[in-house]
């Protein structure tokens, strides 16, 4: 019989893995946002995307942000409505949003 860790090391440990899994999975969403970004908008292939920013701010019709939207969607394989993409203040969240919706998948 293995030895268990005490319950609140444990809860640490576990806290501390899913906080990098989860920083490890917003990187790579937060990469490939960027990806898409600029492939639907190549005018912004040298500029910085800031994460506080909006799509709006950054020059995104409604067509693109659909666009983008529809294609993280696609390319992440998630399942995620349009109407839970309203709302989110900018691209940090738009990032948060899909980790979200990729750890559910």
């Amino acid at each position: 019989m293995s030895p268990s860790l005490e319950p609140d090391l444990e809860m640490e440990l576990k806290t501390d893995l899913e906080m990098e899994l989860e920083t490890g999975l917003k990187t790579r969403i937060r990469t490939l946002v960027e990806q898409v970004i600029r492939e639907i908008m190549p005018d912004l292939y040298d500029r910085e995307i800031p994460g506080d920013r909006h799509l709006k701010d950054l020059g995104a019709d409604s067509v693109d942000r659909v666009e983008i939207i529809m294609t993280l969607i696609e390319r992440l394989g998630v399942d995620g409505g349009m109407s839970g993409f309203a709302d989110l203040a900018d691209i940090d969240a738009l990032v948060g949003h899909l980790a979200v919706l990729a750890v559910r998948r």
